[in-house]
């Protein structure tokens, strides 16, 4: 398995033309680890543009221009596609001919670009091009569609998309995973050829960071700023924080029960009394679905009276509370791309999340892992991290050394996956090397 082997380039790669889907920037709540994805790379490069690098992007009629959102990226060439998400499963099947479509002609000047090595497709979440004529880098942000077929690949539709998806990762020219967890789950599940695999680990957002030192004038403000923020919420001082969607790879209902549980078996002996128990969880960016179906099955369970709920708050409002949080919750079935827990250790705040995917790799000794759906395991997690002041500090601590000066950020990830590119930009599909 070709793992590493992206980030091994002493020099910056020559830049290449990269025709790149940026649709679902557009509607961040349908696919938000792709999104965000999407941000931190596209941020990346532009920050630090490439000699000879360009971009054609791939947008929905009708759909406002992404440019804005990064200034200085040399965009190229824009091409709208018929919105499909209207299909639900059948986009599935859709797009990767309309993609494959727009990826003719993709590269027409590339090669007289001062300092261009070539043109690549980078596909980004499901739409992956058929055929379509030029290298393909593909990243893998999620293997529940495989994981939990279930929930996933109920109807025909969604079924034949899925295998249609899994054998174009297949012939992809390079498949980027950000953990060798996922990189090795890919090669079983998805039968994925593992010298195509390319592991480029992920960063936390870069609005993530731990707050000033206390007493300094930016610490205090940063600290008041979120004072404010909680009482809006009716968040008490300590809480811990639950940022992402909850859908099917989200191991709700164990929480839940976990929740219950604590407030069965009592108040901790040491406790301050001025901690509440059981604990307190703020959940954010959470939409008005995900509010009405999460506080249903928290009534449901007794526990309604320890979730409070953000909605869509901007970055900067997210990292405050996560910064400002005891730990970060993260309890799922499958996650390959652990990108609340890396916004998470970004801002020093540990974790307690599950023992699944890319997490493991990710949290190291940063928090506690514990089995999915095992509301016992979760519950005594929970319970170190609030009440058991000696394992706090120790969680804490390693988090805090995630966070700093050294952290790796989206320009570490978008170096290393320039590097992809310059190596598959001289191969044929299929890996084969151009004459």
């Amino acid at each position: 398995m070709r793992l590493g082997d992206a980030g091994s380039a002493a020099a910056p790669p020559a830049g290449v033309r990269v025709l790149v889907d940026v649709r679902p920037l557009r509607d961040p709540d349908r696919a938000p680890a792709t999104a965000a994805y999407l941000r931190g790379l596209l941020g990346a490069y532009a920050a630090e543009p490439l000699d000879g690098e360009s971009f054609v992007l791939l947008l929905d009629l009708g759909a406002d221009d992404p440019g804005a959102l990064f200034p200085g990226l040399p965009v190229v060439g824009k091409r709208r596609l018929p919105i499909t998400r209207v299909f639900r499963s059948g986009a599935l099947t859709l797009d990767p001919f309309l993609v494959r479509g727009a990826a003719l002609g993709a590269g027409r000047g590339a090669a007289r670009e001062p300092g261009g090595a070539g043109v690549v497709a980078h596909a980004v979440g499901g739409a992956l091009p058929i055929g379509p004529g030029l290298p393909v880098v593909a990243t893998l942000l999620d293997l529940a569609p495989w994981e939990l077929p279930e929930q996933y690949q109920r109807s025909l539709a969604a079924r034949f998309g899925q295998r249609l998806r899994g054998q174009l990762l297949r012939e992809a020219d390079a498949v980027i995973v950000g953990s060798t967890a996922v990189a090795l789950a890919a090669s079983r599940l998805l039968r994925i050829n593992p010298a195509r695999l390319r592991v480029v680990p992920l960063a936390g957002g870069d609005a993530f960071a731990p707050f000033s030192m206390e007493g300094t004038e930016v610490g205090d403000a940063q600290r008041a700023a979120l004072d404010v923020e909680r009482e809006r919420y009716g968040v008490p001082a300590r809480y811990l924080v639950y940022t992402g969607r909850h859908d099917a790879r989200h191991d709700l209902g164990t929480l839940l029960d976990a929740l219950a549980d604590l407030g069965a078996a009592g108040r901790p002996p040491r406790l301050a009394k001025a901690v509440p128990w059981p604990p307190r969880i703020l959940l954010v960016d959470t939409t008005p679905d995900d509010r009405a179906a999460v506080a249903q099955a928290a009534a449901s369970s007794g526990v309604g009276e320890l979730l409070h709920y953000a909605p869509a708050l901007p970055p900067e409002q997210v990292a405050r509370f996560v910064a400002g949080a005891r730990a970060a919750v993260h309890p799922v079935v499958s996650d390959a791309a652990a990108l609340p827990v890396l916004d998470a250790l970004a801002a020093g705040t540990p974790v307690v999340a599950s023992a699944v995917g890319a997490l493991p790799e990710v949290v190291g000794p940063a928090g506690l892992l514990v089995e999915p759906r095992d509301p016992d395991r979760l519950a005594y997690a929970l319970r170190a991290a609030w009440a058991d002041d000696r394992v706090h500090r120790g969680i804490a601590a390693a988090a805090a050394a995630r966070s700093g000066a050294d952290r790796r950020t989206w320009a570490d990830v978008a170096r290393e996956t320039r590097a992809v590119y310059a190596a598959v930009a001289g191969a044929a599909p299929g890996g084969a090397p151009r004459a």
